[in-house]
């Protein structure tokens, strides 16, 4: 249970609703100012901004993966 903690939230419908029925966002305490429209359009941008893909970061963790697993098979062999 936490207590003593208010935090402001904006809960935005997403365009598709096909997963998510909801997004929540959290604003952070330090907003100044910031009228209604605008962060209501923020919110909205952040659900049609498509997430950076990084094509090589796979591809980075297999390799790791493989050579720890080289490494312990080597380890077991030479034991």
């Amino acid at each position: 249970m936490v207590k003593g903690i208010s935090k402001q939230i904006i809960v935005v419908d997403p365009p598709e609703p096909k997963l998510f029925e909801q997004a929540i966002f959290i604003l952070k305490e330090d907003t100044p100012g910031i009228t209604d429209e605008a962060l209501l359009k923020e919110a909205k941008q952040l659900l049609h901004t498509p997430r950076e893909e990084k094509p090589l970061q796979g591809a980075i963790w297999a390799l790791c993966g493989g050579l720890a697993v080289g490494i312990a098979w080597l380890l077991t062999l030479l034991l």
